[in-house]
């Protein structure tokens, strides 16, 4: 039996042990293109809303890094996340910051939170400016929280563009394209002065509870549990999420209903 052992050993190649130069040349050699986590930029990470996606999304390990657009520098105390500061109005003389995924939310900060005030939220208007800068970013997919009032928004532009500066956006050449509606809450009138006026208020406060209840806002979890499963399940092309399918899968299960936003063909 030695002999045996002896000649099979004898035949088959002889080990090296690594080198301990290649051994450091290896951990030092970057990872390929292909495996790199994707770089995830969001704008508008303010409110409720901007506070979820921005948790929800930073604690996912599905992006390597998550830079959030602000107007000055503060620190973040979140593992993975950076500032990307922005100078000026001028969208166009913006730096860019490689970046692959983009998030893009309108809720105005919360003026108690100091962090909050030092975020850069878009206007509406300014969002094909915004969209043009991600591109020059090398962003591939775009979701965009586009919020409306409650119960005003007709149904035959729930499935489609509601403006001309969502289909310009849409046409720019992004990979993926996802608008996330939403109803938003009325914000509070304010008090009228003269009785008549009080009069007419409180009868118009009727008509409010008249909206149905799948034209009603969502809660912040459920819509950012939405923008992060259509991150995931979303492929190629424009697709367009109604409040009512957001409101559909709040009550059956938000994962359940993912696949099915997108089984039909995007327009």
């Amino acid at each position: 039996m030695p002999a045996i052992l002896a000649n099979n050993c004898g035949t088959s190649p002889m080990h090296h042990p690594p080198q301990a130069l290649h051994v450091l040349q290896g951990a030092q050699r970057q990872p390929h293109a292909h495996h790199r986590a994707p770089t995830l930029v969001i704008a508008g990470a303010t409110g409720a809303l901007g506070n979820e996606v921005l948790r929800r999304l930073a604690g996912s390990a599905r992006y390597g890094q998550v830079q959030v657009l602000a107007r000055e520098p503060v620190r973040t105390g979140m593992a993975r996340v950076e500032l990307a500061v922005c100078q000026g109005e001028d969208l166009a003389q913006w730096e860019t910051h490689q970046a692959d995924v983009a998030v893009v939310m309108f809720e105005p900060p919360r003026m108690f939170y100091e962090r909050e005030r030092a975020l850069w939220v878009p206007t509406a208007a300014q969002l094909p400016a915004l969209a043009a800068w991600l591109q020059r970013c090398g962003v591939r997919t775009l979701v965009v929280v586009m919020p409306h009032a409650q119960g005003q928004l007709p149904v035959a532009l729930q499935q489609g563009f509601a403006s001309l500066s969502e289909q310009s956006v849409s046409s720019l050449g992004f990979e993926r394209v996802v608008w996330v509606r939403t109803a938003e809450k009325r914000a509070p009138a304010a008090r009228a002065e003269g009785f008549l006026q009080r009069v007419r208020d409180l009868v118009l406060s009727v008509f409010s509870y008249m909206v149905p209840a799948s034209q009603q806002p969502l809660r912040t979890a459920h819509v950012a549990h939405a923008v992060s499963l259509a991150l995931q399940h979303a492929p190629a092309g424009v697709h367009v999420l109604s409040h009512d399918m957001l409101w559909q899968a709040s009550r059956t299960g938000m994962a359940q209903a993912a696949p099915s936003w997108f089984a039909a063909p995007a327009p």
